[in-house]
């Protein structure tokens, strides 16, 4: 008997031992023709269209800006949200403190005026100090930034120290002392505010903008510009600045919240606006004599202020979430 050639040789190939086996995917299961079928010829989106792609499906951003909507929407036009104008219509004594009634939904103040009619309209004021103080600062801390980032060396030292030396300054202590000089104390109206307010609140700004400007200064598009003969400001004007403006954006979205908040704190210490110049800081000054016998006339004013300046946060985190290529990464 002969045996086993694969038993008696150890080192008969394997594939005689162990015959191998082949594994062949069904033809149908394997069909291309709907991936083949896809045409994904679009041009790419910029860095706005993802944004605005991104927003859309983004229900915090959806909210903040119904908000902010309503709130401009009031603040522009007054008289379609309240039938009493409270700068014509004299306050009634006989409703000092007096509950909600008919017309009426939030009651009344201590000098009988209607609470709600004053909201809706102290709304104008307050949003107008926000909007006007982050144009300035916008302005001003932009230019500061933009130079001392784009140009660097001397330019950037010196405008750094001036910057050092306001942003050591807080905003509510430099704008309290500012208030009280005599010149501002005696001409106290909406422009003073803003003008005092954006003395100490261009800084952040400023920071904000030197930081991206530097950050894309050196890129190539930048360098290409510059080799084709655009002039140096040119090339910040018309290239630096554009791809720089996500970081501003959400900033300066942030800070018009603060702003406003600035303004109703200074009103309510009695050194912002004037008492004949509605605000919710004003209104709130008022009605603190009488919390606790009444204290709506101040809880009302307050939760305005409270959504309006949580509205332009909320925003202003949507803004940075879908302007951050990281964070949609993330």
């Amino acid at each position: 008997m002969t045996p086993n050639s694969n038993e008696t040789n150890p080192v008969a190939p394997r594939a005689n031992r162990y015959p191998a086996e082949h594994f062949v995917a069904k033809f149908d299961s394997t069909t291309l023709r709907a991936v083949d079928s896809v045409k994904d010829d679009r041009a790419p989106l910029s860095l706005w269209g993802e944004a605005w792609k991104n927003l859309r499906t983004q229900p915090l951003f959806l909210i903040s800006a119904f908000l902010i909507i309503l709130v401009v929407l009031v603040s522009l036009f007054p008289q379609l949200f309240s039938g009493i104008n409270p700068a014509s219509d004299s306050c009634q004594l006989s409703n000092s403190d007096g509950g909600p009634s008919a017309g009426h939904p939030l009651g009344f103040t201590q000098q009988g005026c209607d609470v709600y009619a004053r909201i809706i309209y102290g709304t104008q004021s307050s949003v107008t100090v926000g909007l006007l103080t982050t144009i300035g600062v916008l302005i001003i801390g932009g230019i500061v930034g933009a130079l001392a980032g784009f140009f660097g060396g001397w330019v950037d030292s010196v405008l750094a120290r001036i910057n050092d030396i306001f942003f050591a300054l807080p905003l509510i202590l430099g704008s309290i002392v500012m208030m009280q000089l005599p010149f501002f104390r005696g001409n106290a109206s909406v422009w003073t505010l803003v003008a005092v307010l954006t003395t100490f609140g261009w800084p952040q700004i400023a920071r904000i903008t030197r930081g991206a400007v530097i950050e894309v200064r050196n890129a190539d598009f930048v360098t290409a510009a510059r080799s084709l003969g655009v002039s140096r400001m040119g090339s910040l004007m018309r290239h630096v600045l554009p791809n720089s403006l996500a970081p501003i954006i959400v900033v300066a979205t942030i800070s018009l919240g603060t702003f406003i908040v600035a303004e109703s704190t200074l009103s309510f210490l009695g050194i912002g606006l004037p008492p004949s110049v509605m605000s919710w800081g004003n209104d709130i000054n008022s009605a603190q004599n009488n919390l606790r016998s009444n204290p709506f006339p101040l809880l009302y004013p307050a939760i305005a202020l409270c959504i309006t300046v949580l509205s332009f946060i909320m925003l202003g985190d949507a803004l940075r979430d879908a302007l951050d290529p990281k964070a949609r990464k993330r």
